[in-house]
């Protein structure tokens, strides 16, 4: 990752919300996924606020909010997202919302879908709060990947979710976000973009 400081510093909140891995029944994978993806995906110099807490949604929607007043342009969490009984992130995402952004789950579930027919149970939301954008993304570090990147190669090519992140955070009052096209290529309209920087 570059931190040159040329490029405008973000501060990203990253959430994993896992009773067992909170507990430490297990070791936790989903913070050390996302730190990785993004520190690989972004060239501007990050400040990570990361998170473990289990599955409660009062505690979950407190801390969406934290990061938010923390002045997190970016929150993404990891977990939670299915049907079981104590999957209540998106509730807890969705109770904080001032915006909602359907568009965020649906691709992610389209990506899924991709590899099995059980990403239909799967109930990732994004939302805005503020001048943040909360995204709730899956468990499991391969599918976190996938649903940011996209599966370019694949027949016909998915879009990941990431490359619309930037110019959603331009909208919103957030700093410009600069990725290395390599691995994700942010799409902005011709007059929201800025000269490149290598």
């Amino acid at each position: 990752m570059s931190s040159s400081p040329s490029f405008d510093p973000v501060r990203i909140g990253i959430v994993s919300v896992s009773d067992r891995a909170s507990s430490g029944t297990y070791e936790d994978k989903g913070l050390p996924a996302l730190k990785e993806w993004l520190g690989r995906a972004l060239k501007n110099p990050i400040e990570f606020e990361p998170r473990l807490i289990p599955d409660e949604t009062a505690l979950i929607s407190a801390t969406l909010i934290e990061l938010v007043d923390a002045g997190c342009s970016l929150v993404l969490t990891t977990g939670g997202t299915g049907p079981a009984l104590r999957d209540v992130t998106p509730e807890a995402t969705l109770a904080v919302a001032h915006k909602e952004m359907p568009g965020f789950g649906e691709q992610m579930r389209q990506i899924s879908l991709r590899f099995v027919p059980t990403a239909i149970l799967s109930r990732q939301v994004g939302v805005i709060r503020g001048k943040a954008l909360v995204l709730n993304l899956p468990g499991q570090p391969k599918a976190i990947a996938e649903t940011l990147e996209g599966l370019p190669a694949a027949v016909p090519p998915a879009p990941g979710i990431f490359a619309a992140v930037p110019y959603c955070i331009d909208l919103i009052g957030g700093p410009y976000l600069e990725t290395d096209p390599a691995l994700c290529k942010a799409f902005r309209p011709k007059s929201a973009q800025r000269a490149p920087r290598s």
